[in-house]
């Protein structure tokens, strides 16, 4: 049964980001720019009250501060790491400065990045139901402006949009792979399942901190800043009201 809910939840978010993104890709593009912002706001704060509200308290019930607080740093600089000498960057717009001319690098790159997003998913659902919602629900938030810019990258490379389209939706499966992996993995060796989850949690905290805030800062003054905050509000605040339900 669990692995039922994990393999459902790891197509979701691989699926419901495609869709997500086709859907944003409809607008024309001066309300794509407005909306993307948004996406990216409520997307921080998904991954901040995923990491902080979810996947933290939960490992430091099953292992020492100490022991967690050391994997959430060492996560963040392997994730630095990862980023700056290997091949993982998440483009948001056709502008990214890294990938400009590196349509396969970014698919590959993707691929690899969806394929730890399953990890992540199925720690969360061994630890509980309801995280592994909420990390689910973290990952579609921050993959859908994701793989917008992916797709208007690859077209900026010479990709036909149905080329493009498909071949993002390729590189996205890698989450089911991920997953079940992790579940089989995992679930042979319990105890290792607080520091993957402190590892997860470290991997939302540099997404959001890192990577998606920066892409704010692009716009100035104060009423884009205070809709910003208030996007990141609901991000965290959605989490918070499920874990509380939940």
């Amino acid at each position: 049964m669990l692995l039922a809910w994990i393999i459902a939840f790891s197509v979701l978010g691989s699926i419901g980001a495609i869709v997500g993104a086709a859907l944003l890709l409809l607008f024309k593009e001066p309300t794509r720019k407005v909306l993307l912002p948004c996406l990216l706001s409520y997307a921080i704060g998904t991954l901040l009250g995923a990491a902080f509200l979810g996947m933290i308290p939960n490992a430091l019930a099953q292992e020492t501060a100490l022991a967690i607080s050391g994997t959430v740093l060492a996560g963040i600089v392997i994730f630095f790491f990862l980023e700056k000498i290997i091949i993982w960057r998440h483009c948001h717009n056709a502008e990214c400065e890294v990938h400009g001319t590196a349509g396969p690098l970014i698919l590959i790159g993707d691929a690899f990045h969806n394929f730890v997003d399953g990890f992540v998913i199925a720690a969360a659902f061994l630890t509980s139901v309801p995280l592994g919602i909420a990390a689910s629900l973290a990952v579609i938030a921050h993959e859908i402006p994701q793989e917008v810019g992916d797709f208007a990258i690859l077209l900026d490379n010479g990709y036909s949009k149905r080329r493009a389209l498909a071949l993002n939706l390729l590189s996205s499966l890698t989450t089911l792979p991920g997953a079940v992996i992790a579940y089989f993995f995992l679930g042979a060796t319990r105890e290792v399942v607080p520091f993957i989850l402190a590892l997860s949690a470290a991997s939302f905290i540099y997404i959001a901190i890192a990577d998606l805030v920066p892409s704010l800062h692009r716009k100035a003054g104060l009423k884009p800043a205070i809709c910003q905050l208030c996007l990141i509000l609901a991000g965290i605040g959605t989490i918070a009201v499920f874990r509380l339900v939940h």
